[in-house]
């Protein structure tokens, strides 16, 4: 499996020296991966005794595309991974651009997690449509393989026209790989992510994934799909229990077939950017052995 984290952003601050220091801490011990939550806007629940989610306005994101720019400049080996940019509340064209715009100047190393999201607050906020978000993405996907594979496209679906356009630069990977998020009690979202995706986020325990992989997998069966070339990337959380917790939980995702598992140290009660790294160091050296 490759080894990554998730960055820590709720705890991160804005200093962006503390931020480069943290990115290459995390690049010089050997990480495979950096992944990074998205949230554009966070809702004030002042007014909201029904609210249930997990974030708000007090809850800090940075923005993925502008931060991976940043990454770009300060780090050389490390892949950048979102998980997952909420797709159906942006401009598809102009979210294929920032994500060509991030593979090239990171040398091929962007790796896009999309998903539907939760929040409709942010929906809202944006103009979009809360309520066609599934069926928008598959077009969405569709649309942005075919502007990172073409100099020039036409396209004429539901919610795009494209008539003798496309995107430059175009990017290192041609296409940029596409992995979906959540999914695991939702039968449509399997299904999608086994049509469309190459590859999976769980975003749930071991013990609660197996299943929920073998119904992934025959899906994709269905589709005419290689299981084998769907990748998964699971989540372990320092919160989760000790240090030699870990490796038993790493090797379970290794028997299910995972490809990658990161490593989240947010809701620690951690500093950053010392603490964060010194527990994914301690993560390394867990997983490794």
């Amino acid at each position: 499996m490759k080894l990554g984290v998730i960055f820590p952003q709720l705890d991160s601050g804005i200093d962006p020296m503390a931020l480069r220091a943290y990115a290459q801490a995390i690049e010089e011990m050997g990480c495979d991966h950096i992944g990074i939550y998205d949230h554009v806007l966070g809702a004030d629940t002042t007014n909201r005794p029904e609210w249930s989610g997990p974030y708000t306005k007090d809850s800090l994101f940075h923005e993925p595309f502008v931060f991976f720019g940043f990454l770009a400049s300060c780090t050389t080996r490390v892949e950048l991974v979102s998980e997952v940019i909420i797709l159906p509340q942006r401009q598809t064209a102009l979210a294929a651009k920032q994500a060509a715009e991030v593979d090239v100047l990171t040398g091929g190393r962007l790796r896009l997690g999309v998903g539907l999201g939760w929040n409709a607050v942010e929906y809202e906020a944006l103009g979009e449509d809360f309520h066609t978000r599934g069926r928008l993405i598959e077009e969405q996907m569709e649309v942005m393989r075919a502007l990172w594979t073409g100099a020039v496209i036409d396209y004429q679906g539901r919610w795009h026209h494209i008539v003798e356009a496309g995107i430059n630069p175009l990017p290192v990977q041609r296409p940029i790989p596409l992995w979906m998020g959540g999914g695991r009690d939702n039968e449509r979202a399997l299904q999608r992510i086994a049509r469309l995706a190459d590859g999976w986020f769980p975003q749930s325990p071991v013990e609660q994934s197996g299943e929920a992989i073998q119904r992934l997998h025959q899906y994709m069966r269905e589709a005419g799909r290689d299981p084998a070339s769907l990748g998964i990337e699971a989540r372990i959380n320092a919160f989760s229990g000790p240090p030699e917790s870990w490796r038993a939980e790493a090797d379970a995702w290794a028997a299910l077939g995972t490809t990658h598992l990161s490593f989240n140290t947010m809701r620690s009660n951690f500093t950053f950017p010392d603490d964060h790294i010194n527990a994914a160091r301690q993560f390394m050296d867990v997983a490794k052995r």
